[in-house]
């Protein structure tokens, strides 16, 4: 497992943007997938929603590398394996206290690097669109996804020495507007706003098509000795 402090490789090392990407325990992530997965497949839905996350980020050309805000063992060795570079949690302050953590530990690294938050949830996550979502990004000094359903947050976008100042959880659409992000409008970008959060955030991703982790464990559900 790559751990804070090593550097992580991609197929594209030219990439101009670093990703945060934070990661609760599997233990407690997506309760609210229960009703739709079940308890057991949960935690393993979880983590191969960010396996798939992780593995289209690293496939973008504009990413040079993606950071992971995570303690759980599991999952951080699991996108480890992947590319990404884990960093624990360890403020352990809330989701958004992990991510300012997680652009520091990239800026220590990487100074002058554009550093953007991408949800761990995000299975039907296709390169060409958060390439043009970073695209887009590069023209303003911070920049948001506002999720499918246009309350929360999928992506957040800072500069080269422009503080990140995330603000997720609830409504922080408005939240991220009223601090002056720029809220990304681009059409086409569908795979970059569908997170998951229940079930039927779950069906809209399939009906998109995820990634091949997220399809296989869905489609295999529990494993009959975990039943």
């Amino acid at each position: 497992m790559r751990i804070e402090g090593e550097t992580a490789t991609n197929t594209d090392p030219t990439g101009r943007w670093s990703l945060v990407v934070p990661l609760k325990p599997l233990a407690r992530a997506k309760s609210r997938l229960v009703p739709a997965s079940g308890a057991l497949l949960r935690p393993r839905l979880a983590l191969a929603f960010a396996q798939d996350t992780v593995h289209a980020a690293l496939a973008c050309r504009a990413v040079a590398d993606v950071v992971v805000v995570t303690d759980d063992v599991t999952a951080g060795a699991a996108l480890a394996a992947l590319g990404a570079r884990i960093v624990p949690d360890s403020p352990a302050a809330g989701l958004n206290a992990a991510l300012a953590h997680g652009e520091r530990a990239v800026r220590a690294a990487r100074p002058g690097a554009a550093v953007a938050v991408l949800n761990a949830d995000l299975p039907a996550l296709r390169p060409p669109e958060l390439a043009r979502v970073l695209e887009f990004s590069d023209a303003f000094p911070r920049a948001f996804v506002t999720d499918a359903a246009g309350i929360g947050t999928t992506f957040l976008s800072a500069g080269p020495g422009v503080e990140l100042r995330p603000d997720f959880g609830g409504r922080s659409r408005d939240r991220h507007l009223a601090s002056g992000a720029v809220e990304i409008t681009l059409s086409g970008i569908d795979s970059v706003r569908q997170d998951v959060d229940t079930g039927g955030d779950l069906r809209a991703a399939l009906a998109l098509g995820v990634g091949p982790r997220t399809a296989a464990r869905w489609a295999a559900g529990v494993p009959s000795m975990d039943r």
